[in-house]
């Protein structure tokens, strides 16, 4: 028997119709698990499910900016009801606002913490009964290398990342004994729409380039290859972790 696999889970994951997140979503699909997505825009969700429904999968959808109370406890409400337990959770929404610290007014740099780390804190507060119903459940949050080290990419959005690696330590710790697991990931540049004007700027390319031992950016897939392992059963004694997906990034010195 073949058990690289996420057959018979259910997995939740935000952000999951665009670059990384949708490339999350297909690689769990391809593996048995059945889906649940969120995005703010509801035509690209009903356009992914109606193709994966008509691939065979089992995959469900909602349209919520999860940055606001009311619609992640809407959406808490609808996942409850349809599923009595969750076995994966992969916190992936998130926004970046690129300016200088002195340049940002009040409502951006809210607007960032709300939707990357704020959404991420309460989503997993209240799907935590749901997870422990789980026998084996997996919390994966999507952090950055941009958490572990300075890079250009606005201190907001570095907050909110380097948040996200310290919460996903102490949930993994608080978590233990309810059979929770919680990992994160932390990516370098991915080919995905969220960097692609910045990647049009060949100078800006070729520095990101020059800072990569393996010389290119990254692939989705390259990353939700990643989360699809540390929510699999083959994972089980793995947690507390933050794990780049770098091409080397973290570890090159001078």
């Amino acid at each position: 028997m073949n058990e690289w696999n996420l057959e018979g889970k259910k997995a939740l994951i935000t952000g999951g119709t665009k670059g990384i997140g949708l490339a999350i979503a297909e690689e769990f699909l391809s593996l048995g698990a059945e889906i649940f997505i969120v995005a703010r825009d509801k035509k690209i969700i009903d356009e992914k499910i109606n193709h994966w429904k008509g691939q065979g999968y089992k995959v469900f959808g909602s349209s919520k900016d999860l940055s606001k109370s009311d619609d992640r406890k809407e959406l808490f409400t609808k996942v409850n009801k349809m599923w009595e337990n969750l076995d994966i959770l992969v916190n992936n929404v998130g926004m970046n606002i690129r300016k200088k610290t002195v340049e940002f007014t009040t409502e951006e740099y809210e607007k960032v913490l709300n939707t990357n780390l704020i959404s991420t804190f309460e989503l997993s507060r209240l799907f935590h009964i749901m997870l422990k119903k789980s026998v084996s459940a997996s919390v994966v949050n999507l952090s950055s290398v941009a958490g572990l080290t300075h890079l250009r990419t606005g201190s907001p959005y570095a907050m909110t990342k380097a948040a996200l690696v310290q919460l996903t330590k102490n949930l993994a710790v608080e978590w233990a004994e309810e059979n929770i697991r919680v990992n994160a990931i932390a990516p370098w540049y991915i080919d995905t729409p969220l960097v692609e004007n910045l990647m049009k700027n060949k100078e800006y390319y070729d520095e990101v380039i020059s800072r990569t031992p393996m010389k290119r950016i990254g692939k989705p897939e390259e990353v939700s290859s990643l989360a699809a392992y540390l929510c699999m059963d083959k994972a089980s004694y793995i947690t507390g972790q933050t794990i780049a997906v770098d091409g080397g990034f973290m570890v090159y010195g001078f």
